[in-house]
């Protein structure tokens, strides 16, 4: 372990000043806890704080003979004729071991050619020895090289339901070949297939459905490779057309096997070790997950390991479970594979929440006959390849943080992914590296980590080593000796302190337990001052002039110093933690020592998050921004501000429900580039160019606009020129922010009215109706007289009197008799 040695300057005459005893001056501070340094009792522990060094000088004293602390500020020992210190430790004696950086690889970034391979990160391979701590600021680069081999395998559930799928990406061969050739020039394609695995009840196991599940279909089987990448991309669309589709009996697929086997069987598949690797993943249905093959009788868990034969089929399907979201998420990252689900629109959602939790991979919308295939492969790539996310595989002692200003000139800012690149563009990131504790094991205080770009087979590679323990602590190195006549010759002197045996106490191991001693000269070193009587501050015992701190009932409470003057309970509090929590920070001699994230001036319980981090917001049109540009980072969360348009909320500000959106602003450029209406359509500017050719944005035509509305998109419906009504949705990309626009295909029109028509109707109904209600009085009147005639018929027939006689005919002439009259 290297150290250096910090040159101190020693006084060369007694300074008036030097009849004052140093520990009144130390007292004081060590009091207050503001000195983090003076309560560490080996070497060991003071290199594991950050700032603070160690004299190992054997009689390093105060002018009154009392010893003085080994540990202090690394200033103080730098300082001491300048601030006309007491203290005479030699420079020889002074350890301090600081942060050293060695690059062992860095060769220059790089394009592929004939006789080279591309390279993209530099340096590729550093040393680090760090301290507890004392963060370092590693500087690195990334920049995507020209033509970068691309390895693409196509991945196909090749179920019953899949079968046009089939057949259009074997028409679509061809031109997706030539759609990537146009990325890169140095590209390779290959196919693969799966379906479920081969027992009951995922599968049908009658005999007959065994070998034709369904009515043209082959065998099922759970996963099957056809054709290695190759550059001979013709025979792409052969090998496709060559597969045949089976059957199974549930909806989810067993897509997890074949996933696992595609990324690790690495010369199988024919995966370079330089190249930019995607795995197109081809379905329409769900996905069985670990678990589930419990329900046919399968336990053993998936181990992730290749398992294909010579002829590239999956030979432990039956016999191996699933495998679980993380295994395949571990694969992944350990493969720098990039997973392209490639999913109807009913499965999106799962496969969007699935895609959050791999790391490197992403879903697109795949139409029902796999139709838009090439466009959205070229799509996803050109959205992996111009966004770069570093990470790293550190372990939990050791922290890393990222900073950069990517393409802006402005200062850098805490971030590990940078959007908008180009080839040929370069990117600086800063990692800051952060030792936070010494693991207990000390075969770790050596480890090896690697900062990647994710999907890119890259890295650095960091050699690191912890400054747990000094030289001095360690056997065959000065300041080592054992049975040393320093510490009564039975104690082991280590950096200037003696290390007794169990039965011997003292500074010197000058006590044992047989012929312990209280005199008072022995009392003096167990007091801060001599203005007070009090002993090791009444929390331990004077033993042999040393105190002997008393032990807790909590075992994890400890109090240490040379006077029992601290501990690492009584520090400040927040939310009922002690400072915050371990991982917040430490309580050291009553003062929180807050880890840096957490080291904000004002704070005493590290309750404060240093870094702006968690304010930038990670997806959407305000990606990058912190709080969205609509509020103040405080603490790591961001405090939304009101504006005249409305007050914004959310986790990083992003939400305004009451602000005005972008409709208004993306309707000319909807009209005219999809509709070829509106107010820009055939206008020119100043310089004669297009108006609709200047909109920042080409929109996509989907048949129904209104079913892409999930998460933060939004609806905007017009009326157009026509008097028709359009319907569009916009949102942004979450990998760059970048403005996204849905428009539906077709407009919704009004009937057309007319009005001629509907008057000339009104009038002929009127009329009609009216000569209706004539015919039908007619019709009635004439039913009703021939009723009338007939019954006079009738009743004409059934007659009494003479027929030719009128019954109520009466004579004109009237004849009287006078019935007196005797005829005289």
């Amino acid at each position: 372990m290297t150290f250096n040695i910090v040159l101190v300057i020693i006084g060369l005459s007694a300074l008036s000043s030097a009849q004052f005893s140093y520990r009144e001056d130390r007292a004081s501070s060590m009091l207050l806890g503001q000195n983090p340094c003076v309560s560490k009792q080996t070497c060991s522990e003071c290199m594991q704080t950050p700032t603070c060094a160690w004299c190992m000088q054997s009689d390093y004293l105060s002018a009154d003979g009392s010893p003085l602390p080994r540990c202090n500020q690394e200033e103080f020992f730098q300082s001491a004729i300048k601030k006309e210190s007491r203290s005479q430790c030699a420079s020889k004696y002074v350890v301090n071991a600081n942060n050293i950086y060695t690059i062992l690889q860095n060769v220059e970034l790089q394009k592929s050619g004939s006789y080279q391979e591309a390279v993209q990160v530099k340096p590729q391979h550093v040393q680090l020895s760090m301290r507890v701590n004392e963060a370092y600021n590693m500087d690195f680069f990334y920049e995507q090289a020209v033509d970068y081999p691309v390895d693409l395998y196509y991945l196909m559930d090749l179920s019953k339901s899949m079968e046009d799928d089939k057949e259009k990406l074997s028409a679509l061969g061809d031109l997706l070949a030539e759609a990537m050739q146009s990325l890169t020039s140095n590209f390779k394609l290959g196919f693969g297939s799966f379906v479920d695995k081969v027992v009951m009840p995922y599968v049908s196991t009658v005999p007959r459905k065994l070998e034709e599940p369904c009515d043209g279909c082959a065998a099922p089987y759970g996963y099957k490779h056809h054709m290695k990448l190759h550059t001979d991309t013709s025979s792409f669309a052969k090998s496709v057309k060559k597969a045949q589709v089976s059957g199974n009996l549930d909806a989810p697929e067993g897509g997890f096997d074949a996933i696992m086997q595609a990324v690790v069987c690495k010369n199988e598949i024919g995966w370079r070790d330089k190249s930019r690797r995607l795995l197109v993943f081809s379905t329409d249905a769900g996905f069985h997950y670990a678990g589930d093959g419990k329900l046919g009788g399968i336990v053993t868990p998936n181990d992730g390991l290749c398992h294909l034969d010579g002829k590239g089929v999956y030979t432990h399907s039956t016999l191996q479970d699933y495998p679980s979201v993380s295994q395949i998420n571990h694969k992944v990252k350990e493969n720098s594979v990039n997973l392209i689900f490639a999913v109807t629109d009913e499965q999106l959602h799962i496969y969007n929440l699935l895609a959050g939790a791999v790391e490197g991979s992403s879903a697109g919308r795949l139409s029902n006959d796999s139709s838009n295939v090439v466009e959205l492969v070229q799509a996803q790539y050109e959205a992996i390849t111009s966004t770069i996310e570093m990470k790293d595989n550190a372990t939990g002692n050791v922290r890393v943080s990222y900073f950069s200003s990517c393409l802006n000139d402005g200062p850098p800012r805490q971030t590990n992914k940078c959007s908008g690149l180009k080839v040929g563009t370069r990117v600086m990131f800063t990692a800051k590296i952060e030792v936070v504790k010494c693991p207990k094991d000390p075969r770790e205080w050596k480890q090896k980590f690697q900062i990647y770009p994710v999907g890119i087979n890259e890295s650095v590679i960091v050699d690191l080593e912890m400054i747990c323990q000094c030289n001095c602590e360690k056997p065959g190195n000065f300041g080592y000796e054992e049975n040393s006549p320093l510490c009564n010759g039975v104690g082991t002197y280590k950096c200037g302190i003696c290390e007794c045996p169990p039965d011997f106490f003292g500074r010197k191991c000058e006590c044992s337990a047989e012929n312990l001693s209280f005199s008072g000269d022995l009392e003096a070193g167990c007091r801060p001052d001599n203005t007070t009587s009090t002993l090791c501050n009444n929390r331990g015992d004077c033993i042999c002039g040393k105190c002997e701190c008393y032990p807790r009932e909590n075992g994890e409470e400890v109090v240490s110093g040379d006077y029992c003057e601290c501990d690492n309970f009584s520090c400040d509090r927040y939310n009922g933690e002690l400072c915050s929590g371990s991982d917040h920070g430490e309580c050291i001699c009553g003062k929180c020592k807050c880890n840096s994230e957490w080291e904000v001036d004002g704070y005493t319980a590290c309750e404060c998050r240093a870094s702006n981090e968690t304010c930038i917001t990670p997806y959407g049109e305000h990606i990058n921004k912190l709080c969205s540009g609509h509020g103040t980072c405080e603490c790591g969360e961001c405090k939304c501000e009101e504006t005249e348009e409305g007050q914004y909320s959310g986790k990083f500000c992003e939400d305004c429900p009451t602000c005005p959106g972008k409709c208004e602003e993306l309707k000319a450029c909807v009209q005219c580039q999809v509709f070829e209406s509106g107010e820009l359509f055939e206008q020119v500017d100043e310089f004669g160019v297009d108006k609709c050719s200047l909109c920042p944005f080409k929109p996509e035509i989907v048949e129904k606009a209104e079913e892409l509305v999930q998460n933060d998109e939004r609806l905007c419906t017009f009326i157009d020129d026509d008097d028709c009504r359009f319907t569009f949705v916009y949102g942004y990309r979450n990998e760059t922010g970048e403005l996204q626009v849905w428009v539906q295909e077709t407009k919704e029109c009004p009937v057309v009215v007319d009005i001629m028509g509907i008057v000339l109707g009104v009038i002929g109904a009127i009329v009609a109706i009216g000569l209706a209600l004539i015919l039908m009085w007619k019709v009635f009147t004439s039913i009703h007289d021939r009723r009338e005639f007939a019954k006079f018929e009738k009743e004409r027939m059934l007659a009494k009197w003479d027929t030719g006689e009128n019954p109520i005919f009466k004579q004109a002439t009237s004849t009287f008799k006078n019935p007196t009259y005797a005829g005289k």
